[in-house]
């Protein structure tokens, strides 16, 4: 008789069946990617699946992929359908992939923690007061953190939650590296550098340690490059300086993003063209970066494929700030071992990948264009003496790894 289980839907004969299974979500401003983990053999996660609920346009769309690639469904859902429906639709159709075997845990990525998250958290009501809290840290992304926590408290009660944040990464970064030159009241409030895509780096340093370890105890910048961007300075897969700092919107030019900026600019849009706080906030986070700059859009692919030369301007800058600020990573590591490329733009882009070695030949970097055309692991050129990389990264799997971790309901608050 043929066997006409789905092979990555566990079942009673099956181990998995014996083991927890956990959702990662990770929320971003229109769309909510998500990993399905159990567990393997030795208690290693094993993805089931993995997915995105895109709720932008007027019929939100749930897409989901089996963990090998092998099958795909994708659904439709109504006009009009809100966060808490699309969640609920995902966690019914997660219900049905395990098919039987609990969902016993709901990881989310959290922009922000503050100064009190030095690790994972376990939600209840105070830490989801808590998140909250942090919202005027991070306008455009801790609100996104929060909806699917409340909607999935009301779905399932009964369920946990595991708060993963993406500044705890660098919660022990201190001074000089973490200082503004303000006041020190109000550094003693909080206004420092924070650094985020954490879980990012967190899972690339890991990687890195795997297939390269000796590059990995070394000196290495890591670019997360994609709709946001940002790079982190690492030693022993430790971090030790990164261009994002108080807020998301420091460093790198990003896609709707400014990026470093001088604040004399944003007293004069507020002086001189009469800006309201709100207003300078939509331009700085919505209308700047690549679409500002070209005028045209955010997204480097578009950008890439336009002929206008306002769009070839914006990924020059874009290269430009990425090598920049690499060459001052440099300086805070006292040289340079490893360039390691991640996130859409930094996995996917090999002519972005290509300007930005260029501009770093003088540190003794040297891209071949063959490796780097394939997207291969290693894309540096023979006699390069600083090792280039791209390493697709993975939050989804660190925030799965976290939540299986947490089983036992521990809260891991930094202890001020």
């Amino acid at each position: 008789m043929t066997d006409r289980r789905d092979p990555d839907r566990p079942d009673s004969r099956s181990p998995h069946s014996r083991a927890r299974a956990v959702l990662a979500l990770n929320a971003g401003s229109s769309s909510i990617k998500f990993g399905l983990f159990t567990q393997g053999g030795g208690g290693a996660l094993v993805r089931l699946a993995r997915g995105i609920v895109e709720e932008a346009g007027p019929e939100p769309r749930l897409a989901i992929q089996s963990g090998l690639g092998a099958t795909a469904q994708e659904r439709r859902l109504p006009a009009g359908a809100g966060t808490d429906a699309v969640l609920e639709a995902l966690l019914a159709t997660v219900d049905d992939r395990l098919g039987g075997t609990p969902l016993t845990a709901v990881g989310h990525r959290v922009v922000h923690g503050g100064r009190d998250f030095d690790g994972p958290a376990v939600v209840d009501a105070d830490i989801l007061s808590a998140i909250d809290r942090l919202t005027p840290l991070a306008p455009l992304h801790q609100p996104r953190s929060v909806e699917p926590m409340r909607i999935v408290a009301a779905l399932r009660p009964g369920l946990r939650q595991v708060a993963c944040f993406d500044t705890a990464f660098h919660h022990h970064l201190a001074p000089p590296v973490s200082r503004y030159a303000i006041p020190r009241a109000y550094e003693d409030a909080g206004i420092r550098k924070y650094g985020f895509h954490g879980l990012s780096y967190e899972f690339v340093a890991g990687r890195l340690a795997e297939i390269a370890p000796d590059l990995s105890a070394g000196r290495t910048v890591v670019a997360h490059l994609g709709n946001g961007a940002s790079l982190c300075a690492m030693r022993n897969g430790r971090s030790v300086d990164t261009t994002m700092g108080f807020s998301a919107l420091d460093g790198l030019v990003m896609g709707t993003r400014c990026g470093a900026l001088d604040p004399g600019v944003v007293l004069h849009l507020q002086t001189a063209h009469g800006l309201s706080v709100s207003e300078v906030e939509d331009l700085l986070y919505r209308r700047s970066g690549l679409l500002g700059v070209s005028g045209l859009s955010g997204d480097m692919r578009v950008l890439a494929g336009s002929e206008d030369a306002r769009a070839r301007e914006a990924v020059d800058l874009f290269a430009f700030r990425v090598a920049r600020e690499t060459a001052a990573l440099a300086s805070t590591l006292a040289g340079l071992d490893a360039l390691v490329f991640t996130g859409g733009i930094g996995e996917h882009d090999a002519s972005v990948r290509a300007e930005i070695c260029r501009r770093l030949e003088w540190l003794g970097l040297a891209c071949d264009p063959a490796r780097n055309a394939r997207g291969d692991t290693r894309i540096d050129a023979a006699g390069s003496r600083v090792a280039v990389l791209v390493v697709p990264t993975d939050e989804e799997s660190v925030i799965a790894r976290y939540a299986m971790e947490l089983g036992g309901g521990r809260k891991a608050l930094a202890q001020a």
